[in-house]
């Protein structure tokens, strides 16, 4: 897979969280993912399809999607619940959007499905992909959380 794709998916993620959840999160280092554990408890996977196939998923840790959502609409959840799902899959559809309008801008054209939700400690993401999984690790305040893509040329 092609290096100047991370960027779009590494700066959408950062801009998304501060201005719609007032969240800084920083970047670790990328990594090409080995085995299909999820890297949080709740991930939102979308599929992505035109010039290139593949999908996105982003794994919070409890922690950090709790206070994100604090920051973002006041609310307290003190479990996964059908709200903190819905916030979820909200944040993965914003940040994939936000990367494919870069991505565009590199005269790479993309569409997106429907996020799907899988919670649950030790849950498994399969990327059904020839390609390899990129990982980007951020950290925030309230805790981690991982984006995971994978496009096909």
């Amino acid at each position: 897979m092609d290096v100047r794709y991370i960027n779009p998916f590494l700066e959408a993620t950062i801009h998304v969280l501060k201005t719609m959840a007032f969240v800084n999160s920083k970047p670790g280092k990328p990594y090409i993912k080995k085995d299909e554990i999820a890297k949080g408890d709740i991930t939102g996977v979308i599929g992505i399809s035109g010039d290139h196939e593949g999908s996105l998923s982003i794994s919070f840790s409890f922690p950090c999607i709790k206070g994100i959502m604090e920051k973002m609409l006041g609310e307290v959840h003190d479990e996964l619940d059908e709200e903190v799902n819905d916030a979820v899959g909200e944040l993965t559809n914003m940040i994939c959007g936000q990367a494919r309008t870069k991505l565009e801008s590199m005269k790479i054209n993309l569409k997106a499905g429907i996020p799907t939700i899988i919670a649950g400690t030790n849950h498994t993401i399969r990327h059904i992909t020839t390609s390899p999984v990129i990982v980007l690790p951020f950290s925030t305040d309230y805790g981690s959380f991982s984006v995971e893509f994978s496009l096909i040329s």
